[in-house]
């Protein structure tokens, strides 16, 4: 009963919002929190000092204060498919990487779940969305 009322909740934000936060998605506040913290720390040691000097040099002092309301999330990019980027980004001790790693294992778990729901409540077989993101091979 609870599983269809949330399929219809889902239907209905894909039909008429294009958008949803998802909640109790099962990914725990411990890994997202120690994801955070690692960012954060991460960006303070290797980032931040980089982006005032990039900033300064190209004149743009007037936009200093909006340094300090940069978020957490803006230090890099991750890509976990179809092949991880994590061993190229710079300045990533070991601990962090894998951390990201496990973070993004999750996230694509998270997806594929999405995706199924997505198949049933449009009526197309379990994984019929995941081949198609996937190819065959997966």
């Amino acid at each position: 009963e609870e599983r269809a009322a949330t399929l219809s909740l889902i239907n209905d934000a894909c039909e008429n919002w294009g958008f949803f936060e998802i909640v109790n998605h099962g990914i725990s506040t411990e890994l997202l929190d120690t994801v955070e913290k690692m960012t954060k720390g991460h960006y303070k040691k290797c980032m931040e000092e980089r982006f005032k000097e990039m900033v300064a040099s190209k004149g743009l002092e007037a936009v200093q204060s909006e340094i300090e309301d940069l978020d957490w999330e803006s230090t890099f990019y991750l890509r976990h498919l179809p092949q991880s980027n994590i061993s190229e980004v710079p300045d990533l001790e070991d601990e962090y990487r894998k951390v990201m790693k496990l973070f993004a294992e999750e996230l694509e778990k998270l997806a594929e779940n999405l995706l199924d729901i997505f198949c049933e409540n449009l009526g197309l077989e379990k994984g019929y969305l995941k081949k198609a993101f996937y190819g065959a091979g997966k």
